[in-house]
């Protein structure tokens, strides 16, 4: 069987097709790096400073990061979320206070 012959517009395209990837693929982690920082706010907020700073230094790490997510993905945070602050009327101080109130 002949071989077929590749056109000379069809070279250009996959070779450009290669260079596109291969500047995706140098581009990843510094990408993966860049998003992390910026959303060391909110891991902060919801994590704590302490775990969210460890939180957010292991997702910047690129093998790291992508190892640690991908656990979580299965099994969930490494890191536990903080406690969330309850409302003032659902503390325990203050249902102790109003059932005084309501004996008196």
């Amino acid at each position: 069987m002949a071989k077929e012959k590749k056109s000379l517009k069809r070279k250009v395209a996959e070779a450009g097709g290669w260079q596109v990837a291969k500047r995706v693929a140098k581009q990843v982690p510094v990408v993966g790096s860049l998003l992390t920082i910026g959303l060391v706010g909110y891991d902060i907020k919801k994590k704590g400073v302490v775990k969210g700073v460890i939180n957010s230094g292991l997702d910047a790490i690129p093998i790291v990061g992508l190892v640690k997510n991908g656990v979580e993905f299965f099994t969930g945070d490494f890191l536990s979320d903080k406690e969330e602050k309850k409302e003032v009327y659902e503390r325990e101080g203050f249902k102790e206070l109003e059932k005084e109130k309501k004996v008196k």
